[in-house]
């Protein structure tokens, strides 16, 4: 493929737009529990229009661009506020939770670094922590000491973080909530335990802490979390999520300016402009800083709050009626509006399939560090009309694959067979070929139904899966040929 010889007509360019996204997630019908967090027809239009107005801003220089500096700080202090810090506490906007958790570890890093001379730093993060503390360690060269969880609760193992503390150690991780369960951790613990070691102790509140305070508000049991708790020094808070903003918009705050500054990068030793950057990105639109200001202004504290009402009645009528279904359970007792569940009599891979085939996206998640193989819902507003004919479809869902029983410890047995073989010299090698085997061809599409997939991936052990998915999605993000 090369650029057009000739240029299209704006008709032309959008029809080719609307073709491309013909196979896309449909996230406006409510049957989706993934990705897009949607806030209705009217909150997409004042988003829409306000990202246009200012998309072609540049964030990489605020001298220049007062505007995005004034959303900015109006931003950092709605943030700050709304998750119980004072006026000391600092923060950037970033363009998500992934780059708020990078910023949070880098600061770590260097503050350590700066005031304890640790040249090989550690952090401490719990299995059920998002994979973007990972990125960080990969990225800034922190080791990522991992700790398990309480298999009933799904809640942050304590006394085992106590145990993983080494003269190397500078973070400590708490979520807010975790991602796969929906459970808060016991973060008062946690930041106790980070301030008798005199370490910093990072909440991950990408996902749930701009709902969390709501749901305290109208008086859902939520443990403490956030910067009201001892011990806490940074948190991060994605808008883009259930803030209804569009994507590219969240905070990472910091107790303290000293602390926030160890974020920073900045850079006189080139011959261009002097870089000075508060987080990892240096050119930037500022359209999601304006959108997410004008949509937190349209929507307003008593709309927030009306929407969460709803979604939190929506998780609670959802997790009663999956744990009314026989033969499946919830797992953990979830204070976000996310759900996990699980089944020890039926394959929930293929109930994934079976509840595909009736319309609705629900996330399967692969077993690991004390959580089984299980289902995943984000719920969202969209989706909260639904929850009856979610579970009756689930319901039926159960009773289909209960029905048609399908071998899986055969394919467990054909992983365990391959990572053998995968582990070998040989391994890279045989990766087209199994993908082929799979069903995802060159083309780069995924098999409607992935049940058999997913099974082998869960077989297999987590190095192996790793490099198997790197290949997966180097497939799916295959260029078209040149044309000669």
């Amino acid at each position: 493929m090369r650029i057009p010889a000739r240029g299209w007509q704006k008709d032309e360019v959008f029809a080719a737009l609307e073709d491309k996204r013909k196979d896309d997630l449909a996230w406006r019908g409510g049957r989706a529990f993934a990705y897009v967090y949607d806030g209705g027809p009217a909150v997409e239009e004042v988003a829409k229009r306000a990202f246009v107005a200012f998309m072609s801003e540049n964030g990489l220089d605020p001298t220049a661009f007062p505007s995005l500096l004034r959303f900015e700080n109006d931003l950092v202090a709605m943030a700050r506020a709304h998750l119980g810090g004072d006026d000391e506490v600092r923060g950037s906007f970033t363009s998500g939770g992934t780059e708020s958790i990078l910023c949070a570890v880098k600061a770590a890093r260097d503050h350590a670094r700066k005031t304890r001379g640790i040249g090989r730093p550690e952090m401490i993060v719990p299995v059920t922590a998002h994979a973007a503390f990972h990125k960080a360690g990969h990225y800034f060269g922190v080791r990522v000491v991992t700790t398990p969880i309480d298999p009933e609760t799904m809640r942050a193992d304590v006394a085992a973080m106590r145990a993983a503390v080494r003269p190397e150690t500078i973070l400590v991780v708490a979520s807010a909530s975790g991602y796969a369960h929906g459970v808060v951790d016991p973060v008062r613990d946690i930041a106790a335990l980070a301030a008798e070691r005199g370490l910093l102790c990072h909440v991950d509140g990408c996902i749930g802490g701009f709902v969390l305070p709501y749901f305290k508000r109208f008086g859902a049991p939520v443990p403490d979390f956030d910067f009201r708790v001892p011990g806490v020094t940074s948190m991060s808070m994605d808008f883009h999520k259930y803030a209804l903003t569009p994507k590219g918009a969240s905070v990472v705050l910091y107790r303290s300016a000293e602390l926030w500054r160890a974020q920073f990068f900045a850079c006189a030793s080139w011959t261009g402009y002097t870089m000075v950057n508060s987080t990892v990105q240096s050119t930037k639109s500022g359209g999601p800083l304006a959108a997410a200001w004008a949509v937190l202004h349209h929507v307003g504290d008593d709309g927030y709050l009306r929407i969460m009402r709803g979604l939190y009645d929506a998780k609670e009528a959802i997790v009663a009626g999956i744990r009314a279904i026989p033969g499946l359970y919830v797992l953990g007792a979830p204070e976000m509006c996310l759900v996990g569940f699980a089944s020890r009599e039926l394959s929930v891979f293929r109930l994934a399939d079976a509840m595909h085939t009736r319309g609705w996206h629900v996330q399967p998640q692969l077993a690991y560090g004390g959580s089984p193989e299980n289902l995943h819902i984000t719920i969202q507003p969209s989706n909260v009309p639904h929850v009856a004919s979610f579970l009756a479809d689930l319901g039926a869902a159960v009773a289909e694959v209960r029905a048609a029983p399908a071998g899986d410890a055969g394919a467990a047995e054909m992983a365990r067979a391959l990572a053998t073989q995968l582990s070998g010299p040989e391994g890279e090698a045989m990766l087209p070929a199994l993908l082929d085997g799979l069903g995802i061809g060159s083309s780069g599409k995924l098999p409607a139904n992935m049940a058999d997939v997913n099974t082998l991936l869960n077989a297999l052990p987590r190095d192996v899966q790793e490099r198997l998915l790197v290949h997966v999605v180097g497939r799916l993000f295959t260029p078209p040929r040149s044309e000669p």
